[in-house]
């Protein structure tokens, strides 16, 4: 299954880590294919030992089936253990930034998995992490790097695990030294200055949006959700529900439909019945319709007492009332009509 890394579409592939031992090449086959169509799946295995080194790659027939893969695949569990997916490489300009970190030090058995998963919890690793081996024997060299897609991300690295004890020695953490031969490390004032004027013309990476923005769910009988409420105007809570089958109040003759239950207000009508002490709710705002077309007289047939979501037993009902108002009605001839708009109070 395997083809050399020259051969594969970079942007169309994503790096596997964490992968469990028991993992074979046929198995994240089948797994990562749940995002779209696999072209090739390699597991770098041990010369030695001919085991896989517990990280991968997996190529997809196109880009967007990779970064697809990389928001639905990334933190699923094989054998219990989370695999962390990500793009495999980024683009030229993300390659450029140059926030490439040198690690001194390393002890003979870490190994690329560890770099990563050590790592990428301080940012967004660009390229796969890298340990130094000899060519012939496939030892380590005591050294390897590990590139982020900011500066920040690796600032953050530095401070955090240099001098921290990675399998029984303490490494070392810096910037790296450039390629170009210099003496020159990476990290320099004008190299952050050029990476943040890149990013400035790039799109922002947005997080995870799947469970975001949700709408709200459709309350029962078709009744949409209240508008926001201007400002001061007490909101429409706390109210008794209105018991099955009890009658339900009509507006008094020139009174707009009081905020609550079905078919009753317009949108910026009444708030909900007042609270003891006869606080007089405002008037209504000019040029306002009702809701659904109903003129503001009329009203729509009472729920069922079937109506779902309704109370088996309903609360005891108020002194001297039969019954208690259905969310916000208040009872008959307790207020008097309000004001017309613009009439003095």
């Amino acid at each position: 299954m395997a083809n050399r890394p020259e051969e594969r579409n970079q942007d169309a592939t994503v790096y596997v880590g964490n992968v469990d031992d028991r993992v074979s090449e046929g198995l994240l086959w089948e797994l990562m294919l749940q995002a779209g169509p696999v072209v090739n799946v390699h597991l770098p295995k041990d010369r030695v030992t001919q085991q896989h080194q517990g990280y991968g790659f997996v190529e997809y027939m196109t880009e967007e089936d990779a970064d697809y893969a990389i928001k639905i695949m990334n933190m699923i569990k094989l054998f219990g253990k989370p695999i962390r997916v990500n793009k495999a490489t980024s683009d030229k300009k993300n390659l450029d930034v140059g926030a490439s970190l040198f690690i001194g030090n390393l002890d003979p058995d870490v190994e690329e998995k560890l770099l990563y998963d050590t790592f990428s919890a301080f940012g967004v690793i660009v390229q796969t992490p890298k340990v130094a081996r000899d060519p012939d024997t496939g030892n380590s060299k005591g050294y390897g790097f590990v590139a982020f897609d900011n500066f920040e991300s690796a600032d953050a690295a530095i401070e955090a695990m240099n001098g921290q004890y990675l399998m029984n020695k303490p490494i070392t953490v810096s910037f790296a030294f450039k390629k170009d031969g210099k003496g020159e490390r990476h990290g320099s004032a004008a190299e952050r200055l050029l990476a943040a004027q890149s990013r400035k013309n790039q799109p922002a990476h947005m997080p995870n949006r799947f469970f975001a923005d949700i709408p709200a769910r459709p309350r029962p009988g078709g009744v949409p959700p209240p508008m926001p409420m201007q400002t001061g105007m007490p909101m429409q809570q706390g109210h008794p529900p209105m018991p099955a089958g009890a009658p339900v109040p009509v507006a008094a003759a020139g009174q707009q439909p009081f905020m609550g239950g079905p078919g009753g207000p317009p949108f910026g009508g009444f708030p909900p019945g007042p609270p003891p002490g006869g606080f007089q709710g405002p008037p209504p705002r000019p040029g306002f319709q009702p809701m659904g077309g109903f003129p503001p007289m009329q009203r729509p047939p009472g729920p069922p007492p079937s109506f779902p979501g309704r109370p088996s037993m309903p609360p005891p009902p108020f002194p001297g009332q039969g019954f208690p108002p259905q969310h916000g009605f208040p009872p008959q001839g307790h207020f008097p009509p309000p004001p017309q708009w613009g009439a003095g109070r």
